[in-house]
């Protein structure tokens, strides 16, 4: 199992010579991967809750950087450790813009990027977006389309219900070939039938393993009808605990645990079949040397077994 780590971006953590320094210390500690998230702006009054926890969306949540400026930071200060997006909400922008700008990325990185996408949950980052709430899993469908397309073809053409692109050439390509490994995010039947019908992988969360296990069986079996290797798909899960000093009763964990604890939850989650986990304590760290130790006590712990 590959263990990876929220690259600093929000909250106290959103500062620029922080990111690239971080990612530096996290290659060298030993991380497989550094992952970024996406949020534009946390409303007084949200239209939705935030999922997790008793529905307030975390405080750090106001300052963000942007995710793929984090990428690149971490890129250009490290040389190994892959890198990837959980979630990047990826409807926000035209589907040529962001075909360019994640080709970048990945040459940039030298092929080292992960393109994990989802749509999201907060109504009122749609709106400020200008972009439709409903019809979001077409709209998503038709931006992995174009964007396959605009990274793989030699002469890009596309009509279709949202974008017409004439027969046009779009030399820039990315480094991994024919494109960079594609991992969807989301929780219902539509969801991860999407995953198996076309993605690489899925970005899960900490959730009961029974769940864990009955969501990944979903994208496994349409994998199957679409004809292709289910075993090729990933399960990458995400978690954000807050670490503390004494035990937390069992039914808290992996929300809240010790160190030891969040360990023991990161094997049980290989254990049900994870192929990758990280971890993201920037909502519940005080400061970037906490952050810095949480991750390397983390990942020290992992590599002990």
């Amino acid at each position: 199992m590959r263990i990876g780590f929220a690259v600093p971006q929000y909250g106290a953590f959103a500062d620029p010579e922080f990111i690239g320094r971080a990612s530096a210390s996290l290659e060298s500690m030993g991380y497989d991967s550094l992952w970024a998230s996406d949020r534009i702006l946390v409303p007084l009054a949200p239209s939705d809750p935030y999922p997790g926890g008793d529905g307030t969306i975390p405080e750090a949540f106001t300052t963000f950087f942007d995710p793929l400026s984090a990428l690149t930071l971490a890129a250009l200060s490290t040389s190994d450790i892959r890198l990837g997006t959980s979630t990047l909400n990826a409807l926000w922008q035209p589907a040529v813009v962001l075909a360019r700008s994640l080709a970048s990325l990945d040459l940039l990185s030298r092929g080292r990027l992960d393109v994990g996408i989802g749509l999201g949950w907060l109504r009122d980052e749609y709106a400020a977006a200008g972009v439709p709430w409903q019809g979001r899993g077409v709209r998503l469908e038709e931006t992995l389309d174009l964007m396959e397309t605009l990274w793989a073809e030699e002469v890009v053409e596309h009509k279709g219900p949202l974008w017409t692109v004439p027969p046009s050439h779009v030399h820039l390509k990315p480094a991994q070939r024919p494109r960079p490994p594609i991992l969807l995010a989301g929780f219902t039947h539509a969801a991860l039938e999407r995953v198996g019908r076309r993605a690489d992988g899925w970005l899960g969360a900490a959730l009961p393993q029974p769940y864990l296990e009955s969501l990944w069986g979903t994208a496994l079996q349409a994998a199957e009808r679409a004809g292709r290797d289910p075993s090729a798909l990933r399960m990458v899960i995400r978690l954000n605990p807050m670490i503390v000093d004494e035990p937390a009763d069992p039914a808290h964990v992996p929300h809240a645990g010790t160190v030891s604890q969040i360990i023991e939850y990161l094997f049980a989650l290989g254990a049900a079949g994870a192929h990758e986990v990280f971890v993201d304590v920037q909502a519940t760290t005080r400061s970037r040397g906490e952050l810095l130790d949480v991750a390397e006590s983390l990942i020290t712990g992992l590599r002990a077994g």
